[in-house]
């Protein structure tokens, strides 16, 4: 069982198969866990589309299959997993968060009310927002 860990969630699956520093997964898995879909242009994410480096597409895709870290890292983004390669976060990198620190906008989040009923931070846009939050640490 291999758990990966991305800004968006967590994943968890017995499907993926580690090779040093490779995590390949179904194509239906790392689109699940990652959000990127392999398409004859590349992969890609919403409207968003990367090509792969020609003469490199087996490095990152391959039978049916993608290396999400080889992705990650073609992406310039950082990968880090644990030694017995069964834990990995996919992250993004400094310069991107610093970015998004500098423009002030809070990054959207879904959370449920008591209820149950799913409220996002971007349903709010354009009104004044007061969050609040607590831990148990």
């Amino acid at each position: 069982m291999v758990t990966v860990l991305t800004e968006s969630g967590e994943w968890s699956g017995p499907s993926a198969s580690v090779a040093g520093d490779a995590l390949w997964l179904s194509a239906r898995d790392a689109e699940e866990a990652t959000g990127w879909e392999a398409r004859p242009e590349g992969l890609c994410r919403g409207d968003t589309c990367v090509p792969l480096p020609a003469g490199r597409e087996q490095e990152i895709l391959r039978d049916g299959r993608v290396d999400v870290a080889a992705l990650w890292r073609h992406l310039g983004q950082p990968v880090v997993r644990s030694a017995s390669g069964d834990a990995w976060v996919l992250a993004r990198s400094g310069h991107d968060r610093a970015a998004a620190l500098h423009s002030l906008d809070a990054p959207d989040f879904t959370l449920p009310d008591l209820d149950g009923r799913p409220h996002s931070l971007s349903d709010q846009r354009g009104r004044k927002v007061l969050l609040v939050t607590w831990a148990s640490w």
